[in-house]
């Protein structure tokens, strides 16, 4: 059986979707090739699991090409940083090199030309690389992550909610990870699957009140919502992320919602999470991520 070959298999702080497609699909009983940047205690880990793990480097292409040997199917993610469109140019030409038949790419819900921050116009540009590598790309348009969320809620001790979102009222379409890596799997496993080349995941719309109630209920523990101030915010995130794309690439989507408001009728659930990830949207009460509230 060709290995299916996993990049971001390791996991990181911003949804580990790679680890889980890999997890996901070592369990089902394919062969999985983990592609990760550093070879510590998460790529051992990934071994145990029965996982082929290649290290290298996204961006350079002679990391990359290697590591396509053999591989029909692959699974591409990028951290929010920079280097996206350097990894999209080196995985494109390696898979289209190789005959891969199938990439799956997670991208972001509003990826356009006109998108209004930097890293979803980025994507975007990365989508249109692999349609044109002609390698059966399926770009996931995903949500906001709960996890982004649960990182902002644990730098505020697990109480509080830090974000310049103005009202309580200001809505947010959001979906777990964890449904998306889901979505990924089930693609992947499926090569005859028919599927829309841009497949959109939300798996929950929420209020900033309906978000901080949801945390609590999870928590165990009152969570209260302070509307920061743009320049209070990216004071805060530079802390928390330590990388000034981040910081632009959340500050600038925290606007639009916020000037977006309670426009409910902006965002829908829709059915991929179920329909191909296997079962109903999780629900940000019952995400396990959410950090312990101290006592």
């Amino acid at each position: 059986m060709d290995p299916i070959l996993v990049t971001g298999a390791a996991g990181g702080t911003q949804g580990s979707t790679g680890r889980t497609v890999a997890e996901l699909l070592l369990r089902r009983g394919y062969d999985v090739r983990a592609f990760v940047h550093t070879d510590d205690d998460r790529a051992d880990r990934l071994r145990g699991l029965g996982a082929e793990v290649v290290v290298g480097d996204l961006r350079e292409i002679s990391s990359v090409l290697p590591a396509f040997d053999g591989v029909r199917r692959v699974f591409f993610t990028y951290p929010v940083t920079d280097g996206l469109l350097d990894a999209t140019g080196a995985v494109a030409v390696a898979a289209r090199e190789c005959g891969v038949e199938r990439l799956v790419n997670v991208s972001q819900l509003a990826a356009g030309p006109d998108a209004p921050t930097p890293h979803m116009r980025q994507h975007w540009l990365s989508e249109q690389v692999f349609d044109w590598a002609g390698v059966g790309a399926v770009h996931l348009r995903a949500a906001v992550f709960f996890e982004n969320l649960a990182v902002v809620l644990a730098a505020g001790g697990g109480r509080e909610l830090a974000l310049p979102l103005g009202s309580p009222e200001t809505v947010v379409p959001l979906v777990a990870a964890a449904d998306v890596a889901g979505v990924a799997a089930g693609i992947l496993a499926d090569p005859a699957l028919d599927v829309d080349p841009v497949c959109l995941l939300t798996g929950e719309i929420l209020s900033v009140g309906e978000i901080v109630r949801a945390f609590g209920a999870a928590a165990g523990a009152d969570v209260r919502y302070t509307d920061a101030s743009p320049a209070d915010w990216e004071r805060r995130a530079i802390a928390i992320y330590r990388d000034p794309h981040v910081v632009e690439h959340l500050s600038k989507l925290w606007e639009i919602f916020r000037l977006i408001g309670s426009g409910h009728d902006l965002y829908q659930v829709t059915d991929a999470i179920e329909r191909i990830g296997g079962h109903p949207p999780r629900t940000l009460r019952a995400f396990p991520g959410v950090p312990a509230a101290p006592g």
